[in-house]
């Protein structure tokens, strides 16, 4: 019979208290000793949009390693919440300060008594972009007048904490929540900006006390869409403040995302200065043991 490595998997929705909506995200909490092929292997077994990979490091707390289903990922915000949830609730680290090791480098996590976590995200960069509305408009299955008309005031830009979007204002909820992607071409105009992808964003909320409402296409990661991103809402934060697009700027940027997913859930970003911190609760929905065969001999994972 053949000998499998077993380890420990759970699927993780973070940025939300409510198992089967926020973003699902899956967890290796000991991932030490895995080859990039088995990493690779498991997040494709586990379908979700990022796995994040919990191993030591010299120089942090720990390592985390992102992979979406078809690619590494150099950070990615709701897999933190995630891994760092998972680890809370399991009792292997405490409430407190941590560090992370990740491909962008060491970021600083906080975990809050009621598991919380709040991920300082890389050093912000916003760089306005010039868009053509009518080919986005078209990608997006969005009437580009709905670009244009918020357009006049708030340009479009590529900004990231770690991760570039495009980021892109609509005027109306109605335009957001009817959106009907075309993954190719929207994936085509992501590559041309170097983004990960498209985030389309309205001041237009559902929810009272939220700031926005988003919806992020990432079909060049393998997701065409993702229910509710934290790198994109840090990447949104430091865009909205670098902008002016308040007079007076909030304590705390809420955004909500992933209802027309049926997966809601809510970011929140901080951004103090230079600094942009992503927070919010997750909530175990799936813990179990997955085989990884040896990457040598089968790519297939067995579960």
């Amino acid at each position: 019979m053949t000998d499998y490595d077993t380890r420990r998997v759970g699927l993780v929705d973070a940025f939300t208290t409510e198992p089967l909506a926020g973003n699902a995200a899956g967890v290796v909490p000991e991932a030490d000793g895995l080859a990039p092929e088995q990493m690779q292997a498991v997040a494709r077994e586990l379908s979700v949009s990022e796995t994040a990979f919990v191993a030591d490091s010299a120089d942090a707390d720990r390592r985390l390693t992102y992979y979406s289903p078809t690619q590494e990922v150099d950070l990615c915000g709701h897999a933190t919440v995630a891994a760092h949830g998972f680890l809370y609730e399991d009792d292997v680290i405490d409430a407190g300060s941590h560090t992370i090791e990740t491909n962008v480098g060491v970021l600083d996590v906080e975990v809050e008594e009621d598991g919380t976590t709040w991920m300082t995200q890389d050093t912000p960069s916003v760089q306005p972009v010039d868009v053509d509305y009518e080919r986005l408009g078209a990608a997006l299955g969005v009437d580009p007048a709905a670009f244009q008309d918020v357009g006049a005031d708030l340009q479009a830009a590529v900004a990231s904490t770690g991760l570039p979007f495009l980021v892109v204002p609509v005027n109306f909820l109605e335009h957001v929540g009817s959106a009907d992607p075309d993954d190719a071409a929207v994936e085509a105009i992501a590559d041309e900006y170097d983004a990960a992808g498209v985030y389309a964003f309205t001041f237009d909320a559902l929810d009272a006390d939220s700031t926005l409402h988003a919806r992020c296409f990432c079909p060049g990661l393998g997701i065409s869409e993702d229910p509710v991103t934290g790198t994109a809402s840090g990447a949104v934060g430091a865009y909205l403040r670098q902008t002016g697009a308040f007079t007076d700027f909030p304590d705390e940027v809420v955004c909500e995302q992933g209802h027309y997913l049926d997966r809601p859930g809510t970011v929140r970003v901080r951004v103090d200065g230079g600094d942009v911190r992503v927070g919010g609760q997750s909530v175990l929905a799936l813990d179990g043991r997955l085989r990884v065969p040896e990457h040598e001999e089968d790519d297939i994972l067995e579960a």
